[in-house]
């Protein structure tokens, strides 16, 4: 097989087929650098026909408390108060620069997320 760019869905659909085939390829060997160049060449074009936007801030809060098994009163001490905690959750408070790094350092809630 010819290794080109993937431009079209055909050429996508073709990569991924021989992906399959080279799956089991052992690394350093014509196979497995074919199966690297060809994995490279389809997450480039899936990144740019296929990308995923990160979630919006609340969502992401409230996956990762899901995650973690939080309420909002585990958040009150973090962000200020229950009342802050509902009104952020609800969407009628914004989040503040400071409580976007408590909710990353503390809770790990990714910092893209919380930024978009």
């Amino acid at each position: 097989m010819t290794i080109r760019p993937i431009k079209t869905k055909k050429d996508y659909n073709n990569a991924l087929k021989k992906i399959d085939e080279l799956f089991d390829a052992r690394p350093g060997t014509p196979e497995g650098d074919m199966l690297d160049v060809l994995v490279t060449l389809v997450e480039a074009y899936e990144q740019k026909h296929f990308s995923i936007a990160p979630p919006n801030p609340i969502e992401a809060i409230r996956f990762r408390m899901e995650q973690l098994g939080l309420k909002q009163s585990d958040l009150a001490g973090a962000i200020g108060g229950k009342n802050r905690v509902s009104e952020i959750l609800s969407g009628k408070r914004e989040l503040t620069v400071k409580m976007m790094k408590v909710l990353h350092t503390k809770f790990k809630v990714p910092a893209e997320s919380l930024l978009s």
